[in-house]
């Protein structure tokens, strides 16, 4: 299973948290079928899939890769594609429009764009994002970090294990309900608190 943490700057942090990700990804991933209804065959669009993505949970989907770097070892069909623009896709071409932990380091402004896309391009969807109101920063794995305004955030973000300081804008469940409307907004919770919210529209 991939490390989230892989590319991070390595400490206790990452070493405690790595192995907490994966389980919590394995956990996620366990639910996936059983809230979108995707079926083994099924076209999947996988946005902002990275080097890997959907296909290290999902073997059995054909899974289609977006990214806007270029990713020449990712294992099967690839797209170097904005997704806050119009992809290269025809209308409903798949099955389901996958992402995870994507949406979050879009510009507020581009986030119904992106929105858009996903409905347009999929009969259904999984999108994924990390809660705004937990308290730990996912990214940095810092406490608060994303609750700070940016000038007061950016030279705390130099003693998280990010790395270069990105402007990650979390988003709350009222934000995420207000893009996919459609869909029905699920929690991933950790000691009964929000973690992660994902918007489902089932593929039916």
């Amino acid at each position: 299973m991939p490390d989230v943490y892989a590319t991070a700057r390595q400490g206790w942090r990452t070493r405690v948290a790595s192995p907490l990700a994966a389980r919590a990804r394995a956990k996620r991933h366990e639910r996936f079928f059983g809230l979108t209804g995707a079926r083994p065959g099924m076209r999947v669009v996988d946005l902002g899939s990275g080097p890997l993505g959907l296909r290290a949970f999902a073997p059995d989907l054909d899974v289609t890769g977006v990214d806007r770097l270029p990713k020449p070892e990712y294992p099967g069909p690839f797209v170097q594609a904005d997704v806050t623009a119009r992809l290269p896709f025809a209308d409903g071409e798949f099955d389901l429009a996958y992402s995870s932990s994507l949406v979050e380091h879009l510009p507020p402004a581009a986030r119904p764009a992106f929105a858009a896309e996903v409905a347009r391009v999929a009969r259904g969807w999984y999108v994924q994002t990390p809660a705004f109101f937990f308290p730990l920063e996912p990214h940095a794995l810092l406490p608060f970090a994303h609750w700070l305004p940016p000038t007061v955030r950016r030279p705390y973000w130099r003693l998280g294990v990010a790395g270069d300081w990105e402007d990650v804008a979390l988003l709350r469940h009222r934000e995420l309900e207000a893009l996919f409307p459609a869909g029905t907004v699920h929690a991933e919770r950790l000691l009964g608190l929000a973690k992660s919210w994902i918007s489902v529209r089932p593929v039916g």
